[in-house]
């Protein structure tokens, strides 16, 4: 689409300007209104201008009016004392929704395109990026990650979006990252523990273990070991507690003896001193001898006596003094050995909940893996099917290539051709760029930027600042 007419009437500095199709330079000074006809323009186009008085000067009303040749009129008018007036008709009939579909029609940097070349290199790869069509929205995005990533901007082109959500910034690196610091740190801890475990560890077996069942067995063998001890010890001294017993009744029949003999004896010197005694003393020494008998029986029963507890008490170890006592080295080194193994268990139980931390760790990890593999995998994907509007156009890591080499890398005729190319992004539409202020080019770039205009078939309209005091327009 192309423009066959131009009419401009009392818009900012311009009293009246008309042209029809053809790729012009205006050039003039300060003022003279070069850039009142590519505002003009724009105003037609955008219904927009940054100019705070758009009216010219003593006017009411200023009218920019333009014609295509594929029968598309726009003819607005700006009224400062009535409300403005327009009008998009296509084929002679006015066109609904008006401002949709003239921004359907151009892109903005076709209505300054020199303005590419000046920009950040985050803004030029967001434009070129943006000139690939490929179909998608939340859902999409909902489809292939199961979850819409919170930290991406969803206002850029999809490949930038795919770079964001792969990353080392994003939240699915820095997650992954976190993630796989927790499981080397968990692994440590499992090497640490497991060093301080014995091989072929049975935490089961262990963990049931009744080591106070082994204790009291060790306790019931050192007792009946203390019984046999005591029984040999009791039954090797029989004898030696015979001859005890023995010596003890002994002394005693001896000091009654002694006893009896010496009262026998003090008896008879006191008959013969005192005869006056002596039926007393002949009564008295007729049961002396009972007397003496008695307390023999008696010396004699607690011989027995004693005899009959002690081999009373010794009969109670005859079963246990021909028993061999039994060694507990066995039973104790097993139940210090269980002991030892139980010790173990807590730390056993830390490793096995930490080997379980460190599984669904590690599924986590695939998982953000895999999220950030698809969105890394997916530009190559989304390449294949989409529309590349410009030769030669790649993507690599989230940065446009073109031919192979980033935007900043281009020599100034790369840039120009990309800048036209940029400019021109619809090819069913209005194919003219407004070029406002060339005299910032060389030479050489000036002329080559309308050359390749003209080679790409485009109208253009360019200003160049000059001394000339009055608008010249020259056709190119």
């Amino acid at each position: 689409m192309r423009l066959t007419k131009i009419k401009i009437k009392n818009l900012f500095g311009i009293k009246e300007y008309e042209a029809n199709g053809q790729s012009v330079e205006l050039s003039g000074r300060n003022g003279a209104g070069k850039t009142s006809v590519i505002d003009a323009i724009r105003l037609a186009l955008t219904n927009r201008s940054d100019r705070e008085y758009i009216v010219r000067d003593g006017e009411t009303e200023g009218e920019i009016l333009i014609e295509t040749d594929n029968g598309l009129r726009i003819d607005r008018k700006i009224r400062t004392n009535q409300a403005d007036y327009k009008s998009v008709k296509k084929d002679g009939h006015e066109v609904g929704s008006p401002e949709t579909f003239l921004k359907d029609i151009f892109t903005p940097l076709q209505l300054s395109p020199v303005e590419f070349m000046a920009m950040d290199r985050k803004k030029q790869n967001a434009i070129i990026l943006d000139m690939i069509d490929y179909p998608w929205d939340m859902n999409k995005i909902r489809e292939w990650f199961g979850e819409i990533p919170g930290w991406v901007s969803y206002d850029q082109n999809i490949l930038q979006v795919l770079h964001d959500i792969q990353s080392e910034n994003g939240e699915y690196f820095q997650t992954r990252q976190d993630i796989n610091r927790d499981i080397r740190n968990k692994r440590a801890f499992i090497e640490d523990i497991a060093d301080t475990i014995p091989a072929g560890y049975d935490a089961e077996k262990w963990d049931n273990e009744n080591v106070g069942e082994l204790y009291r067995e060790i306790e019931k063998i050192r007792k009946e070991n203390e019984t046999i001890e005591k029984a040999k010890r009791m039954l090797e001294s029989r004898s030696n507690k015979m001859r005890a017993f023995e010596a003890d009744r002994e002394i005693e029949l001896s000091a009654i003896e002694k006893e009896f003999t010496r009262r026998e004896t003090n008896l008879k010197e006191q008959i013969a001193s005192l005869e006056e005694q002596i039926r007393s003393c002949k009564k008295e020494l007729s049961g002396l001898n009972e007397k003496k008998q008695d307390k023999i029986s008696l010396a004699e029963q607690t011989y027995k006596t004693n005899v009959a507890k002690y081999d009373a008490e010794l009969s109670q170890y005859e079963e246990y003094a021909s028993k061999e006592v039994k060694s507990t080295a066995e039973l104790t080194e097993k139940a210090e050995y269980a002991e030892e193994m139980k010790g173990h268990l807590n730390e056993y139980r830390r490793m096995e909940n930490l080997q379980s931390e460190v599984e669904k760790l590690a599924a986590e990890s695939k998982a953000l893996t895999d999220k950030i593999e698809k969105a890394r995998e997916l530009p190559g994907e989304i390449l294949q099917e989409a529309t590349i509007p410009i030769d030669g156009l790649t993507v690599k890591d989230g940065i446009p290539l073109i031919h192979g080499l980033p935007i900043s890398n281009l020599s100034d005729g790369e840039k120009l051709d990309l800048c036209i190319d940029v400019a021109i992004q619809k090819p069913n539409g209005l194919q003219i760029i407004l070029i406002d202020g060339v005299e910032k080019l060389s030479s050489d770039m000036r002329n080559e930027l309308y050359r390749k205009c003209k080679e790409k078939g485009l109208q253009f309209i360019a200003t160049r600042t000059t001394d000339e005091p009055e608008l010249t327009v020259v056709e190119l």
